[in-house]
């Protein structure tokens, strides 16, 4: 989804120009080449993420290593954070074509390093890298389609990356999941890294022979201005808050001193690094945008370990089919995207900060059928309404949270408060996950049973979604008005 965000155009990209041809077209000679590509790379990077997550409990089990399965979750993540701060520091030095094109590269590597893997630490490897090129490449595709293309066709390219993602969120689940079932986990990987390997090389070569825009001077359009570049967290910041991410979630997979040790060292890296990102008083609600980055974390964090831990119950412990989670992962994001254009078109005139309310309810309710499904006796068919059902509220609130955090934003810090909900994110998904593995685990090793710690690590995530229902009012803007 990262990548998904990065190319959605901004009012700003809209030119006067847009309204008429004035030259030629995103197909036309000059720029077929680069649209092709840039499609296609779009297309199969927006395949390979929805493929691979529902793939990955069933890799982690054949590689005997359930145990640590949010660290292959997680690691993703953490990397993402470093990627992202990497590949924009990169973009404002040089220009996007390297840090894109590098990114694409090792996707595919990173890929054939999964699919090889002879354990589970091998997985790990190739899902931290793959988050690293994630990051580099959803900061650098909007920069690399800016300084290819002149001002009036940028909004059509940015139209077309959004709805590269169409197919792929309709498809690659429950492709994977058949592949998977049919052959194997590897195929899934093996395959990934085939179809992406082309465009990658043509990527690399349109972006090398690209031209450097449309004469618009040194300050490319897609690069921030001097003042957002100076404001961008250091290297060594993103470096530790993922290195301290990482530690928690493999600290998180034990009981012994040796990982609460590196739960330790996490915890104090995320403390001490984090609020150099986020806003003063995130983490105790201050009002306004402190209080709507704290509900992008809580809500992400809640989503991303539904859709983790959900899927590794079903198929390691209820033997539901891979390909039954795909279509569960391919529901999800449609009823996402219908739930946004609800709140968007049809729920406009209603306060943003009731929408988010009702979208955290929705998303307790899908904890709630979590729970449901994680008893013996219980169809399986409950957890799997968690996932769509989880969707739904996410559609409805996450635009809503977007909408708050901008409104308390002055028009020249947009790009700051941007990064640091980007920022809060990733660190509500590392954190919620985190504490949803340690129950889990503490339930193991309280002899609750497996499907029993699963029961009381979801009953514990209807705390983040009935937190943000109650603070969602402290989000809203009075001022200005929050619809």
């Amino acid at each position: 989804m990262t990548a998904e965000q990065a190319v959605h155009p901004s009012p700003s990209d809209v030119s006067p120009r847009d309204t008429g041809d004035t030259g030629p077209g995103i197909f036309s000679r000059p720029y077929a080449a680069a649209t092709l590509t840039f499609a296609a790379v779009m297309f199969l990077t927006g395949f390979a993420a929805l493929a691979v997550v529902p793939t990955l409990p069933t890799a982690a089990q054949d590689l005997a290593g359930v145990a640590l399965f949010p660290l292959v979750a997680g690691s993703f993540v953490a990397a993402g954070l470093l990627g992202g701060v990497l590949g924009g520091h990169w973009a404002d030095r040089s220009g996007a074509r390297r840090p894109l094109a590098l990114g694409m590269v090792l996707s595919v590597v990173t890929l054939l390093v999964s699919a090889s893997s002879g354990s589970v630490w091998q997985l790990v490897i190739g899902r931290f890298v793959d988050g690293l090129a994630a990051g580099m490449v959803a900061v650098s595709v909007t920069t690399a389609i800016g300084q290819s293309y002149p001002e009036y066709l940028r909004p059509r390219m940015l139209a077309l990356m959004s709805a590269s993602w169409i197919v792929p969120s309709l498809v690659g689940p429950p492709v994977a999941g058949v592949v998977s079932e049919a052959w194997s986990w590897r195929a899934v990987f093996y395959g990934l890294a085939a179809l992406t390997a082309l465009p990658s090389i043509a990527l690399v070569a349109v972006l090398r022979r690209a031209p450097a825009g449309d004469g618009d001077g040194p300050d490319l359009p897609g690069l921030p201005p001097e003042e957002e570049r100076a404001s961008r967290p250091p290297l060594f910041v993103a470096a530790m808050l993922s290195l301290g991410a990482a530690l928690g979630q493999y600290g998180v997979s034990g009981w012994d001193v040796r990982h609460l040790l590196f739960v330790g060292a996490g915890v104090v890296l995320l403390v001490v690094f984090a609020p150099r990102l986020l806003p003063t008083g995130t983490w105790r609600s201050a009002r306004g945008l402190p209080t709507a980055v704290l509900l992008r974390g809580l809500t992400s964090g809640t989503y991303f370990t539904v859709e983790a831990l959900v899927p590794l119950m079903l198929i390691t412990e209820r033997r539901v089919a891979a390909v039954t989670v795909g279509v569960a992962f391919t529901a999800s994001a449609v009823l996402w995207a219908v739930a946004s254009w609800v709140q968007g078109k049809l729920l406009q005139h209603v306060a943003r900060h009731r929408l988010v309310t009702a979208g955290a309810l929705i998303m307790a309710a899908s904890v709630a059928f979590a729970v449901a499904g994680s008893f013996a006796g219980v169809s399986p068919m409950w957890a799997m309404v968690a996932m769509p059902l989880a969707a739904i509220g996410m559609g409805m609130l996450d635009p809503c949270v977007t909408v708050l955090s901008l409104s308390h934003s002055a028009p020249d810090r947009l790009g700051h408060t941007t990064a640091a909900m980007q920022t809060n994110m990733n660190l509500g998904q590392i954190v919620v996950l985190a504490f949803a593995t340690a129950a889990l685990n503490a339930g193991l090793a309280a002899g609750t049973g497996r499907l029993g710690g699963y029961a009381v690590t979801f009953s514990l995530l209807l705390v983040p979604p009935l937190l943000v229902a109650a603070l969602a009012v402290r989000a809203r803007n009075d001022r200005r008005g929050d619809h």
